[in-house]
């Protein structure tokens, strides 16, 4: 295993972690600001009003981008397998 082949694997994982997260912690922060607005505007500062609604929208979003998740991550998971047998040698 020489070190570009080491930084390549490194730089796909990292890419892949961060396209699988994107959805759940894009639509997270856009709720969060939404709700934190609300609360400046209206002076309300209920602390379940920004755990509950983030806890039902991240759910949702997880149940609609799971199929998609988990495609990115079989075929990261099918290029290591597929590559593995030239690390060995």
């Amino acid at each position: 295993m020489t070190e570009e082949f080491a930084i390549t694997l490194l730089r796909e994982a990292t890419y892949t972690i961060f396209l699988v997260s994107a959805p759940i912690l894009g639509v997270t922060l856009i709720v969060g600001l939404i709700i934190s607005i609300f609360q400046a505007a209206t002076s309300v500062n209920e602390m379940t009003m920004t755990y509950v609604p983030k806890i039902i929208v991240v759910a949702i979003v997880g149940i609609i981008t799971l199929p998609w998740m988990l495609d990115i991550l079989i075929g990261f998971t099918k290029n290591i397998f597929n590559i593995l047998p030239t690390i060995v040698k």
